[in-house]
């Protein structure tokens, strides 16, 4: 059940990956039994999953983080909505985190619906009073136990992928977006993928010194110019079928243009005039695919990166939103 383990969007976002804390799963026979509606899920600048039964598991995330959108998609591919309840929090990042809908109102975003938190770094305190390390996004959470199951990505989008099967229509059950006879070449290329190009634009951004930065940026289209390769005259990054690699390099392929480019200084090329396989695929994707199109949210992306009060939106100290690039994503 193990997934990679990599860094999760946190109330400052780290340069390099760091160790996730709460690393339970929710499987038979273990600590956290799979049922309907009692694992919330919760994320910055994204959705939190509302309280829909007595006992819940719901999700805590944001739109915003690339992190999180990775279990928003594998949640609604899966048809997982009335078994993982989500809330929305404000993509507003402020001193104290990623703040819940009453702190601060945002289009989309929620008010935490079991315990009215005012910010993620309350569930981190009730699940561990004595928790010192980042409050870190998403998060699933178990109603029953008042505790995080679990707050890596990684590891919640491969539960999203199996763990609830039995309480799904057949035809949702038998979506698997990591199939045994393909799992050695998914993990492959997530294990560069992540490295080079989720995290390379961290720490592109991150980056103190011209050389530092010069050597992460051509890392980084080094590794996109590998994908352009992979993706010449196909639809997806593994075998003919959509797989956990795609979705984890949709989120942040999606967000490449519009944020990347310009604040991360990640501009040798864009997607969309520099990688026609790459651009092909996120359209295809974006359009032809809802559930991409659905939780792909432009102006809690922008807003997070460009807005917010953290290490990264430091580098545009007047707040300001742009408005391009115009359209987000083009048109098939």
């Amino acid at each position: 059940m193990a997934a990679q383990k990599d860094s999760t969007e946190q109330s400052a976002p780290a340069k390099s990956k760091i160790d996730t804390v709460f690393r339970d799963f929710i499987e038979k026979g273990g600590r956290f039994e799979p049922q309907a509606g009692e694992h919330p899920f919760v994320s910055p600048g994204s959705a939190v999953f509302d309280l829909l039964s007595k006992f819940i598991r719901a999700n805590r995330l944001t739109i915003h983080s690339a992190w999180a959108h990775r279990t928003l998609i594998l949640r609604k591919l899966k048809g997982l909505e009335d078994i993982i309840p989500v809330t929305i929090v404000s993509p507003m990042l402020g001193p104290q985190g990623w703040p819940f809908a009453s702190v601060l109102p945002f289009p989309g975003a929620d008010v935490d619906p079991l315990y009215n938190s005012k910010h993620i770094k309350d569930l981190y305190l009730k699940a561990n009073p004595e928790y010192s390390a980042r409050f870190s996004v998403p998060v699933l959470w178990d109603k029953q136990n008042h505790t995080i199951v679990n707050n890596e990505s990684s590891e919640i989008i491969r539960m999203f992928n199996s763990a609830f099967n039995d309480l799904l229509p057949p035809e949702k059950a038998a979506l698997d977006f990591y199939p045994a006879d393909l799992r050695t070449k998914i993990d492959e290329i997530n294990e560069w993928v992540f490295s080079d190009i989720n995290s390379g634009v961290y720490r592109a951004v991150f980056s103190k010194t011209q050389s530092a930065y010069e050597k992460v940026v051509y890392e980084i289209f080094a590794a996109l110019d590998k994908v352009e390769v992979i993706l010449t005259g196909k639809d997806y990054l593994v075998g003919d079928q959509l797989t956990e690699a795609d979705i984890r390099l949709y989120v942040t392929a999606i967000r490449f243009d519009p944020v990347y480019v310009g604040l991360f200084k990640c501009n040798i090329r864009t997607i969309r005039d520099g990688y026609p396989a790459i651009h092909k695929w996120l359209q295809k994707l974006y359009w032809n695919n809802d559930v991409f199109k659905a939780t792909t949210d432009f102006e809690h992306i922008k807003t997070n990166y460009y807005a917010s009060d953290s290490l990264i939106s430091n580098n545009n100290p007047t707040k300001i939103i742009p408005v391009g690039p115009v359209p987000h994503i083009r048109p098939l």
